[in-house]
């Protein structure tokens, strides 16, 4: 119970990696403020899920694709549960798409949700943490997009790459105040958004050609981001930790390479 006493606030929770992270820190210790967006109708039963692991959760839907939104999250943090001493960050929003044909308007939502919200939540969360003070820790949920230039994703990798650069810049001004700041950059993760872009068959046939024959988990990800928010990790800030089973060096195994005569 490594994060016993400590109130996380989970963005994006209600469902695949978000969820992932609350339950893990719940599993840790760990009092969890759940959040997801306006009518979302997961937050309800990830709330339950995390109650039944015999800690308390504050259920709030807020919109953190804006500002207000970020806002008004906080506002609502801060009255049920009276502080917060870890943001795990997960907002994200993607469309896939050919460069050449990639629409703007599209271009610009991606980043807003992507990498503008991270920044929005960070600074309302941190002026919190330094004017409460006692240090605090937060993980940025980024992926491999952000060190792998996939194609079909011109929008989602910039806005990744761009979320690993904010944490860093994060970490390095809040650093004085001993607020760990790191990032989690998943792999492949199973999760339910993944069944809805792609079929369950492709997705099945593409887990048997990476490393560990298998998709990552949310789970998978939920430990990484409570190791990183415990002291365990207390000397650590300003980390991209990947968790991909190997995906981004699937292409150099030596099985796969071309052999010498």
């Amino acid at each position: 119970m490594k994060l016993a006493q400590k109130i996380a606030l989970v963005t994006g929770a209600g469902r695949g990696i978000g969820k992932g992270c609350a339950l893990e820190l719940a599993r840790n210790g760990a009092d969890i403020i759940l959040n997801d967006r306006p009518g979302s109708p997961d937050i309800a039963a990830a709330a339950e899920e995390i109650g039944a692991l015999g800690r308390q959760c504050w259920a709030i839907e807020a919109d953190v694709f804006s500002r207000a939104g970020c806002e008004e999250l906080v506002a609502a943090a801060l009255a049920e549960a009276g502080r917060i001493d870890i943001l795990c960050s997960n907002p994200a929003f993607s469309r896939r798409g050919d460069f050449l044909d990639y629409d703007a308007d599209l271009y610009d939502r991606v980043i807003q949700g992507t990498l503008n919200s991270g920044f929005h939540m960070s600074q309302i969360v941190g002026r919190h943490m330094v004017e409460r003070g006692g240090g605090g820790k937060m993980v940025f949920i980024s992926s491999v997009h952000s060190l792998m230039p996939l194609g079909r994703a011109i929008a989602y990798n910039a806005a990744k790459a761009g979320l690993n650069h904010l944490a860093r810049s994060v970490a390095t001004e809040l650093m004085t105040h001993k607020i760990n700041v790191n990032v989690v950059a998943p792999g492949w993760i199973d999760t339910p958004g993944e069944h809805e872009t792609f079929s369950d068959d492709l997705i099945a046939e593409a887990a048997q050609s990476l490393p560990w024959k298998r998709l990552g988990l949310p789970e998978d990800i939920g430990k990484a981001a409570a190791f990183l928010c415990s002291d365990d990790a207390d000397y650590i800030t300003g980390v991209v930790l990947t968790v991909d089973g190997g995906l981004r060096f699937n292409h150099c195994r030596p099985d796969l390479m071309p052999r010498e005569k």
